[in-house]
């Protein structure tokens, strides 16, 4: 055995083990218990940073263990690659935000793997890839189709510079977060959803919620 522990040749050749035999690819299994293991899927800015680190260590820590524990654990990565973020990067470099963004989601890639994080890469989403947000058109049509869903006028924080509706969030000092342009009050129609007609069911499904921290129910029914 080696003295000094060598991360760039014992990781490697582990993570490499891992890879050619699927070690982490997730298949049906009845006879096992499931465990459901995601963490919140990082904006491709780029390069992962400590955040990042700290993040999907702890992830990774609970699903392997779930899986030393027995469970069948699906454990997928995806991307956060859709809005203002994009925009904002792309006119800053000068590029497409298409480009930019896949670029930086095949960096952040191979900088999770080299991290050795367990993941089942054959599940990977991109929330900007047509196959994956066509179901996010389909959940809203069928909100429309029920009547979840309706068009009425109503004021929204308006930058006249970016010409762009901007988030409470997205409002600092009452000026935009992008240009620092004062942003208005500005009436126009947009989509809804009638969400207080289900909020009754989803307030006592909370209760049904077990395990749950208590501060975390109590954010839910709040919301």
């Amino acid at each position: 055995m080696e003295e000094r522990y060598d991360p760039q040749k014992v990781e490697l050749k582990w993570q490499k083990y891992w890879a050619e035999r699927n070690i982490f690819k997730t298949e049906p299994n009845t006879s096992r218990k499931k465990f459901y293991c995601l963490e919140m899927f990082p904006y491709p800015s780029g390069k992962i940073h400590m955040g990042h680190v700290r993040n999907y260590a702890i992830g990774d820590v609970i699903a392997r263990y779930k899986r030393m524990r027995g469970f069948n654990v699906i454990h997928p990565m995806g991307w956060d690659a859709f809005g203002m973020p994009a925009e904002n990067a792309a006119i800053k470099e000068g590029i497409h935000p298409a480009k930019w963004t896949y670029e930086n989601i095949t960096y952040m890639g191979k900088q999770l793997n080299r991290m050795g994080l367990s993941y089942d890469w054959d599940r990977e989403v991109t929330t900007c890839s047509p196959d994956y947000y066509k179901w996010n058109q389909w959940f809203f049509l069928k909100m429309y189709e029920k009547g979840l869903a309706y068009r009425k006028s109503s004021f929204v924080n308006w930058c006249p510079s970016c010409m762009t509706v901007l988030a409470n969030e997205q409002v600092i000092d009452n000026g935009c977060w992008r240009c620092d342009t004062a942003v208005i009050k500005k009436e126009l129609e947009q989509w809804f959803f009638r969400i207080t007609h289900y909020a009754e069911d989803l307030l006592k499904a909370c209760d049904e919620l077990e395990g749950w921290p208590e501060k975390v129910v109590l954010m839910q029914k709040n919301w």
